[in-house]
């Protein structure tokens, strides 16, 4: 289910503001107050999907068809759009370099697609089309070049479940057998990418909201089996629940979300867990208002920064506390392993995490 697209911009900011040093040991890069600083794209295009390869290399999907990579740090973009997909509505963007990526379209029916490229983005190959007008896919993740998965709101009370064994090539639906029932009226949002993410070779979560609980399910099989837990991020509304998760291994994960609708409080919009998602807490202090996307910094035991319309949080205690640090509008965020962090949103904005 996608999140409204009708929210509003956040009043305009400065192209980079302060952002926090690092917290200790291993982040040393980010010691320096690093800040957001604006890539302009030349494009008004939403792009809810993102994909951090390094602080040179990222890919950007989003409304309109639209898909764009850059190579030289936001410098330069290049319109890589599959050819056609005007009509479509890119929400996931998954890169494994500079060449490869996977993106997904979502929509009811057939709007849901998945296209792969292995040369950049010159040619795209459709590798996925949704036949049943009951599936509507949101999100994708994968765990390693080769295997991977993407979720559809539930079709016959339960969240259907893609997988992929060659890098995209192909896709088959997996038995729900092992899927918990969804509750009435329950789905995930396409608001970020996140909706559905992994961490290591099996280990996959899946973020949910619209309906009386906010839940997260788990599988430690690749999409198999899975078991699902109350997040206590408020639901109760088709607008709240849980917009984006992030792992930084299979124990240690940050859930964030709230309403979407603009001027809606949100309180309890960020929690957290130690065990793998087999139980949640409210952080103590959480990000102020609606978030939909969430990434750890690499190599930081404790620091991840947190993206909605209304600004930018870090927390440097693994999602305890939560403390406002950019004004600026922004849908999704992810970071490469050379330290390399981009956030991404509407009206074309795409930024990159700046040392400073």
């Amino acid at each position: 289910m996608p999140a409204d697209p009708g929210v509003p911009a956040a009043p305009a900011v400065p192209a980079a503001s302060a952002l926090p040093a690092g917290d200790g040991a291993g982040d040393g890069a980010h010691a320096s107050a690093p800040s957001w600083s604006l890539k302009p794209t030349g494009t008004d295009a939403r792009f809810r999907g993102l994909a951090a390869v390094s602080r040179s290399t990222a890919w950007a999907a989003g409304s309109k068809g639209t898909v764009l990579r850059t190579t030289d740090g936001g410098a330069s973009w290049r319109d890589v759009s599959p050819p056609g997909a005007g009509a479509l509505e890119f929400r996931d963007v998954e890169a494994f370099d500079g060449r490869r990526a996977v993106v997904l379209a979502i929509g009811e029916g057939d709007a849901s697609r998945v296209l792969r490229t292995t040369d950049g983005g010159a040619t795209w190959t459709e590798s996925f089309r949704n036949a049943d007008p009951r599936a509507f896919y949101d999100c994708m993740t994968f765990f390693d070049r080769r295997h991977g998965l993407a979720m559809s709101d539930p079709v016959d009370g339960r969240y259907r479940i893609l997988s992929t064994a060659d890098g995209g090539r192909s896709w088959r639906v997996l038995p729900d057998k092992g899927m918990p029932a969804a509750q009435q009226g329950e789905s995930a949002f396409a608001a970020s990418g996140q909706c559905l993410v992994s961490s290591g070779p099996r280990d996959v979560w899946l973020a949910t909201g619209g309906a009386a609980r906010a839940r997260v399910l788990h599988s430690a099989d690749r999409g198999r089996t899975w078991t699902v837990t109350d997040a206590p991020i408020p639901g109760g509304d088709p607008a709240r629940g849980v917009f984006g998760l992030a792992f930084r291994d299979r124990a240690h994960g940050i859930a964030v979300g709230g309403d979407y609708r603009a001027g809606e409080q949100s309180p309890r919009a960020s929690a957290l867990t130690r065990d793998g998602g087999r139980t949640w807490q409210p952080s103590a202090r959480p990000a102020p208002a609606y978030r939909s996307g969430v990434a750890w910094l690499p190599y930081s035991r404790d620091t991840a920064l947190a993206v909605g319309p209304t600004g930018t949080d870090v927390t440097t205690d693994s999602g305890r506390t939560w403390r406002t640090v950019d004004g600026g509008s922004y849908d999704t965020v992810d970071c490469a392993r050379d330290l390399g962090c981009w956030a991404a949103g509407e009206k074309g904005r795409v930024a990159r995490l700046e040392r400073g």
